[in-house]
């Protein structure tokens, strides 16, 4: 049983709950946005195999909520328990809910209104102690980042309709062309990786522990659609020395030639960016890459990919006081200065931008933008403890996922951390994925 001298004081728990209700309210703001800009068979309809139909996404954060916050914390009974199983993304796998009975539109935004209602009841009465569930909120912050991560996933998803446009958002400030150095020297030696103290971060985070990685070099900003187009110009698509093995299998068998939403218009590269048609903007990061196409370009470019590890120590590691950070700019919570996040913009912003949201090296955009592919397989930290249930991290570890690492223009702050990790198959390209490259620093 906790300590009651280690219950939160008042004024701390009050904090704690203007917090939660922050994270809560702004990502409900989001979830409403993407699910009313449009109607009837946009959001019951699988745009892709790959993708679930809007209106699953929104009834499954209703009921992720249900399950923790209304029943787990309060210990409620269930609303509708009959529901569960159609919800549970691993009972049922992607290609199979358009096919299940789906609660309707209507029906869904009841549901998810009728369980925060009541979640926000819960969350007013909660004392933030007691249980690892609860202390210093950590329930409310974990069905946050789960329902901003859904955004995530239904973001993507509006990217991959076809149809008119259907989100707006002003573009990024424009910046001058990046002019300083292409790459920055990271020190070699030990440095603490992951965390044992930011109170909402998840299991697969935890706990710290020291890593040692030698010195290497690492690009100050992430590849631009200019430097990828200069691999594409080069051949690199059809040259099987930069590909790994199943990459190059992969390449052949979809015939891949470009990014995602890519195509050739005459001598100009062209995208289609939520529903607009514009010609590739050659000073921005690019993304819809998958990790092979992104491990065979830093090959062609005599480079690599960078380790998880080293992709940390880039971003959190301050070598004025051997100190791991939150950030790379610090331990403040990320500003509009720090990083492009939370979907402010439909797009990466230009490369070289952020000057205020750089690591104490001089690397930038490490956090925001676009989610960066390490080498690294997803593998769990020594002393990793599932938390609070096995089917967030655990079942997917093993050398099938990558590592991107940073977050995107479409990851909301809470759930973006200069420890936050995520995961997914190297074909996969409708996320928000690029990349940066690295090279071992040659000895002295």
């Amino acid at each position: 049983m906790t300590d009651p001298t280690d219950a939160p004081t008042a004024d701390a728990a009050e904090s704690l709950r203007e917090r939660a209700l922050t994270t809560l309210v702004t990502a409900r703001e989001r979830t409403t946005l993407l699910t009313s800009c449009v109607e009837g068979p946009d959001l019951t309809a699988q745009v892709s195999p790959l993708m679930s139909p809007l209106v699953w996404d929104l009834a499954h954060i209703g009921n992720q909520e249900e399950q923790w916050l209304l029943r787990a914390v309060a210990g409620q009974e269930a609303i509708r328990p009959e529901i569960d199983s159609l919800y549970d993304a691993f009972e049922h796998p992607r290609s199979e809910r358009p096919s299940l009975p789906l609660l309707s539109p209507a029906e869904a935004r009841r549901y998810a209104a009728d369980v925060r209602g009541r979640a926000l009841d819960v969350l007013e009465r909660t004392a933030f102690d007691g249980t690892r569930l609860t202390e210093a909120g950590f329930a409310f912050g974990m069905i946050a980042q789960h329902e901003q991560q859904h955004d995530e996933t239904m973001l993507i998803t509006h990217q991959l309709r076809r149809g008119p446009q259907a989100l707006t958002a002003p573009d990024p400030d424009p910046v001058p062309l990046f002019t300083g150095p292409a790459e920055v020297l990271v020190p070699g030696g030990p440095f603490t990786m992951g965390t044992s103290t930011e109170p909402w971060a998840l299991d697969n985070e935890r706990p710290a522990h020291r890593r040692e990685v030698a010195p290497f070099h690492i690009d100050t900003t992430p590849v631009t659609n200019g430097a990828y187009q200069a691999f594409i110009d080069d051949g690199g698509y059809d040259d099987p020395r930069w590909w790994a093995p199943e990459g190059w299998d992969h390449v052949r068998r979809h015939s891949l030639a470009a990014p995602l939403f890519w195509r050739r218009d005459g001598g100009q590269w062209l995208r289609r960016r939520f529903g607009v048609t514009e010609p590739v903007p050659a000073d921005e990061p690019v993304v819809h890459v998958c990790w092979y196409e992104a491990d065979a370009y830093a090959r062609w470019a005599g480079r690599r990919l960078p380790t998880e590890a080293e992709w940390e120590k880039a971003a959190r590691h301050d070598p004025a006081g051997d100190r791991a950070m939150r950030y790379p700019w610090g331990d403040a919570d990320p500003g509009p200065e720090h990083a492009n996040l939370g979907q402010r913009h439909l797009r990466p912003a230009p490369a070289g931008s952020y000057p205020d949201g750089e690591s104490p090296l001089g690397v930038r955009q490490l956090i925001g933008d676009v989610w960066e592919w390490t080498s690294s397989d997803f593998a769990p930290y020594p002393g990793f403890r599932a938390f609070p249930y096995r089917e967030y991290s655990e079942v997917f570890f093993g050398p099938d996922y990558k590592v991107l690492r940073g977050g995107s223009f479409a990851v909301d702050a809470v759930a973006c951390r200069g420890t936050f990790r995520n995961w997914d198959y190297p074909v996969r390209r409708q996320i928000f994925s690029g990349f940066r490259t690295a090279r071992t620093a040659e000895a002295a």
